[in-house]
């Protein structure tokens, strides 16, 4: 018997791959469970962009190896939307890399900055690729905690109370998953000034603040950020193309380059009529952004009808495309309430606890699921009995 790697012991298999495993032996047993635990958009993206997407399959030219850093159209398509959308100025030949979503970002600028032993600061709660990342490259995980009385931004008084001698990232993420509490120029000041003081590398995941949300901000905007900031973004939730897995990573050049170092020696970029289609969708106006929104208002309103039926507690200034919730106090634990609806209601929601300890007496829900399944969902619950 082959040994795995002693990393395969640092993490454990994602949590909503686990889960959704019990969910298909659930339905192959006639539960018919109603999932509204992941963000996984089920609405179209642009219609110009899968035009585009079939046109490309059709050419014989376009099945070939693509270029490690993306079309030039693409790039240049990004550029244009951080300017209009960002107001940020960005050079596509040397400031952009387009990537297979960014999750892959994720691991590729961990490869790139960060040495065994090198301290990585990563919220708590946060997204749980982060942590897992970090441990498979081998750093040393630094929780910093987000709360609701601090409007689930860092506490900068605290972390400077740390020793940051061995810190090399931070890992960011507004507007923020899963809490949904939107950026600040001010916060992204905060955060710029706080890595050039202790030359520290901040890394802002940004894939929400187009949904549900009036001010999409980038950390980017913030004058010098370029100098110690990085900038992941995605089309994945912005533009219904999850499934194409199309993400980008922003910032200075001389870093964009060691991200490619590494990128280059582990895939060779994304199939020519994916970018052909993401070209086309990052060109789409305000509109695209509002009709979206207004389908996910709809549906956020059930969501927060289903909520208050449960006796949870939520924020309704929240962004993005989940609502995150407190927990009656009736119950100890996150895990202990979410697994209650789903077996007696056959409704699957997010128990907070996946994304940390700060996130136990939580729990969350997609807006991915139309009208009709949330109308479902709320009749299942409705007919439950517990203590609220």
């Amino acid at each position: 018997m082959i040994q795995p790697a002693d990393r395969t012991q640092l993490v454990q298999e994602y949590y909503f791959s686990q889960k959704l495993k019990e969910i298909a032996q659930m339905n192959k047993e006639g539960k018919n469970v109603i999932n509204l635990g992941i963000g996984n958009p089920d609405m179209l993206p642009p219609k110009p962009a899968l035009d585009a997407f079939i046109s490309g399959i059709e050419c014989p030219l376009n099945h070939g190896y693509p270029s490690y850093n993306g079309l030039p159209e693409l790039r240049l398509a990004f550029a244009e939307w951080y300017n209009t959308f960002y107001q940020v100025n960005l050079d596509s030949n040397t400031e952009i890399l387009p990537l297979i979503g960014s999750k892959e970002g994720i691991m590729h600028i961990s490869m790139a900055f960060l040495n065994p032993g090198d301290q990585v600061l990563i919220s708590n709660p946060g997204y749980p690729t982060y942590r897992a990342v970090s441990l498979i490259v081998g750093a040393e995980v630094i929780d910093y905690d987000l709360k609701s009385e601090n409007n689930w931004y860092p506490d900068f008084e605290a972390l400077e109370k740390l020793d940051l001698t061995k810190v090399k990232l931070m890992w960011v993420n507004y507007p923020h998953m899963p809490t949904g509490q939107p950026a600040s120029l001010e916060l992204f000041q905060q955060l710029i000034e706080f890595g050039k003081k202790h030359n520290i590398l901040i890394c802002n995941d940004n894939p929400y603040s187009f949904i549900l949300n009036d001010n999409p901000i980038s950390i980017l905007s913030i004058p010098g950020a370029n100098d110690i900031a990085l900038e992941l973004n995605s089309l994945s939730k912005s533009h219904n193309m999850a499934g194409f897995r199309v993400g980008m990573l922003a910032g200075k050049a001389e870093y964009i380059n060691y991200v490619l170092k590494i990128k280059s020696n582990v895939d060779t970029g994304m199939y020519k009529p994916l970018q052909m289609a993401a070209t086309i969708a990052l060109g789409e106006k305000k509109d695209w952004y509002t009709t979206i929104n207004k389908e996910y208002i709809k549906r956020r309103a059930l969501v927060w009808s289903l909520f208050d039926m449960l006796g949870l507690e939520y924020d309704k200034k929240q962004t993005g495309m989940f609502v995150w919730a407190k927990i009656p106090k009736a119950y100890d634990h996150t895990f202990e309430f979410c697994d209650y609806i789903l077996y007696e209601a056959n409704v699957f929601i997010t128990p907070g606890s996946i994304f940390g300890s700060n996130g136990a007496k939580y729990a969350r829900i997609s807006l991915c699921s139309s009208i009709e399944t949330l109308k479902n969902a709320i009749e299942r619950i409705d007919n439950l009995s517990f203590n609220r």
